[in-house]
């Protein structure tokens, strides 16, 4: 709203006019430095291998590799990555005070079939020189990412998004299942479950294990994508995400799925070979 070049108006009185500083007018924003990004990189890493370490056990274990950090670095570094020690504790998920909690559905549930429970969540992308966010949406049978988006805020635009995206493309689940994330309880997020008349489910405070499906799905992008490329930019990860994420989906067999990869368990394909091998053993 203000104009540098204002033929009338100096920047000063501009500033006044709308009770703002001036000092906030000329401030630019710096981003992390190479060594906080570094640590964020590792922090990522150790999550993945120890997801209960918060961040007095996080600050111990880089120590002892040798990095010189004090706890409230590595609390607010955690802070900005959307990472905390998951593990059962009292009052420790904090939804947004004024958001509606939703009940866990899934407990004692025998999910068998395509399009009966879809999961969702976010996970932080670290880049060479910064790091963004990625929202996906899983059918939780078949492990097959239905719709993934990236953004550089947690903001719940981009999960709208990716949520809206996977309705279009693949019809409705009968439950959506997330965590208590802000993101996910929004008013903008669950308005879209509830229009669809969609049952939704949340994890139990801490319990990471509620939503296992695609804290798995994390594990193995981060390894086998994020950490073996040191994406620059993020048109160069996205690019790297739908190599992968197609790979995932088309040509990576879980034996959970009898050896089938996630796009034939979704559309309740057999797997390659084997209807040729029932009817060579049935001759």
């Amino acid at each position: 709203m203000v104009e540098p070049d204002h033929d009338r108006l100096s920047i000063a009185r501009q500033c006044e006019l709308l009770s703002i500083k001036r000092s906030a007018y000329y401030y630019q924003p710096v981003g992390e430095s190479p060594q906080n990004l570094e640590l964020m990189r590792l922090i990522d890493e150790q999550h993945l291998e120890t997801p209960w370490y918060g961040t007095r056990q996080m600050t111990r274990h880089l120590r002892r590799e040798g990095h010189a950090v004090n706890r409230k670095r590595i609390g607010r570094l955690m802070q900005l990555m959307g990472l905390s020690a998951i593990y059962q504790k009292p009052n420790t998920s904090k939804p947004h005070p004024q958001h509606r909690v939703y009940p866990y559905l899934l407990r004692g549930v025998t999910i068998d079939r395509p399009n009966q429970v879809w999961c969702a969540d976010i996970s932080y992308i670290p880049l060479r020189r910064g790091f963004l966010y990625l929202a996906a949406i899983m059918d939780w049978a078949s492990r097959k990412v239905l719709s993934w988006r990236l953004s550089n805020t947690m903001d719940a635009d981009f999960c709208v998004a990716a949520l809206e995206d996977a309705l279009a493309r693949f019809g409705k689940p009968e439950i959506f299942n997330t965590d208590q994330g802000s993101q996910f309880t929004s008013d903008a997020f669950t308005k879209v479950l509830k229009d669809a008349e969609i049952r939704i489910s949340m994890d139990g405070k801490g319990r990471w294990r509620d939503n296992v499906m695609i804290e798995r799905l994390w594990r193995s992008l981060k390894y086998e994508c994020i950490y073996l490329h040191a994406f620059e930019t993020g048109s160069e990860v996205r690019q790297g995400l739908s190599r992968w994420i197609n790979f995932y989906n088309m040509r990576r067999p879980h034996s959970k799925l009898d050896d089938r990869t996630p796009h034939e368990a979704y559309w309740q394909k057999p797997r390659p070979g084997y209807a040729g091998r029932i009817l060579s053993l049935a001759a």
